[in-house]
């Protein structure tokens, strides 16, 4: 269960925050990589739609077990019959979220400097290894963050947005990472991260991308049902 946030009127900014850790590191490209995909026709069986959906995560884990492929990433971002299954997660500590912004240089070039609360990326033919949304999310945790504690993890639900280039190549899976301490810090594919409030993250929602734009919708809803 989502837990309620107190309410902080101060707006912060993650770009000056002395409590922003940071990593220098260029970032490197990964646009041969054989990354897992599904064809369009095979997720959307009832229809496109837009947005954050509740769904069943088994039944999407089977379609992905008997529909998936795998395509070089560099021929994925511009072929918007399939989508790109990425695992998107949120970590949250103590009632605060942690707001990340992306790299200048970050791999993906539409999404530089981007506000996000998304911890994620592709999954690879390599990462195959267990058949588990789960498990897969769990990796791109420890692949994209530093963090030493407790994990527990929550399914929220399914983002679509073919509104841009971008969410025309990519559908995002989305979990609540619940952890026992604040002791989290980014890697090379982010510039910076903060653990800040829901309100700080509505203050700075015009600056994030549009998945981390739904979560906000989503756990504002959940909020107001507490």
């Amino acid at each position: 269960m989502i837990k309620s946030v107190a309410i902080i009127k101060m707006k912060v900014n993650i770009m000056t925050s002395p409590l922003v850790q940071k990593q220098t590191q260029t970032t490197p490209q990964h646009h041969d990589e054989m990354i897992l995909v599904v064809k369009r026709s095979h997720l959307f069986t009832q229809g496109d739609w837009s947005g954050f959906k509740q769904v069943d995560f088994d039944h999407y884990l089977h379609i992905i077990n008997h529909k998936k492929e795998f395509h070089p990433r560099s021929l994925m971002e511009t072929n918007p019959l399939y989508k790109q299954i990425i695992p998107y997660l949120i970590f949250e500590h103590d009632n605060k979220y942690f707001l990340m912004q992306r790299q200048s240089n970050a791999s993906e070039s539409r999404l530089r400097n981007k506000l996000t609360l998304g911890i994620g990326g592709h999954i690879r033919q390599e990462d195959m290894i267990e058949n588990s949304l789960f498990a897969w999310a769990e990796r791109e945790f420890h692949e994209e963050v530093s963090y030493n504690g407790t994990l527990r993890v929550t399914p929220l639900g399914m983002i679509n947005d073919d509104s841009d280039d971008v969410g025309k190549v990519h559908i995002g899976f989305a979990f609540l990472i619940s952890g026992d301490n604040a002791n989290i810090s980014v890697k090379s594919e982010l510039k910076s991260g903060i653990l800040v409030s829901l309100d700080d993250c509505i203050a700075q929602k015009e600056c994030m991308e549009s998945w981390s734009s739904y979560i906000i919708d989503f756990l504002q809803t959940q909020q107001g049902c507490k």
